[in-house]
């Protein structure tokens, strides 16, 4: 489990083909402190798994599943990602419940600067605009986020500078891709309501 602050940005350092799966290699710092083999850590929202560390980089191992659902399809050595070890009991929840687990990939659609903030428009596939609702909470590349505006086909969010600098979204462009993971409250009380459980 995670909690969508990202606590650095690491930088893909080789891509291996698998053919139906890829090893990542990801440079980092703060991750690395305490990851033993097996720990999860989230690349852009994913969890994914240390298969190996040393002093500066880690692997994972990311199956076809993964990579047909997420955007970390198209990743290419040298991009920039956001990580975010796994919570601990001592860990302050200062973002929202968070699995690491992407319900769909989203297109920055509008990227609109203001003084202090920017609003970022994120296209939405249609099968979670039932869980997104205005100040309700989203995770967009791993990112926990607050909803702006909640539409049929995207939402928005106000990013503040804080967010700009320390995370991929600050650089993502119009047309990037992004790994977006719903509220895992909203789909379990859905789920409740479905059961007609009533007590």
């Amino acid at each position: 489990m995670f909690t969508g602050i990202v606590e650095e940005l690491g930088i893909i350092a080789a891509i291996e083909d698998q053919g139906d799966a890829i090893r990542l290699t990801v440079s980092a710092a703060t991750v690395l402190q305490d990851a033993a083999l097996g720990d999860s850590i989230a690349v852009n929202g994913c969890c994914l798994t240390v298969a190996t560390r040393d002093d500066g980089t880690w692997t994972a191992d990311v199956m076809q599943e993964t990579l047909d659902k997420t955007s970390l399809r198209g990743i290419a050595v040298g991009d920039v990602v956001n990580l975010e070890r796994a919570v601990t009991p001592q860990t302050r929840l200062g973002g929202h419940i968070v699995q690491g687990h992407v319900d769909g990939v989203g297109e920055i659609l509008a990227r609109t600067p203001s003084e202090h903030w920017e609003v970022v428009e994120v296209s939405l596939p249609a099968h979670l605009a039932r869980y997104l609702v205005d100040k309700g909470s989203i995770t967009v590349d791993g990112v926990s986020l607050t909803v702006v505006e909640a539409k049929d086909a995207s939402f928005t969010v106000s990013l503040i500078p804080e967010t700009l600098a320390r995370t991929t979204l600050g650089r993502r462009q119009v047309g990037d891709r992004v790994n977006l993971e719903a509220d895992v409250l909203a789909k379990h009380v859905e789920k409740l309501l479905q059961s007609g459980v009533t007590q």
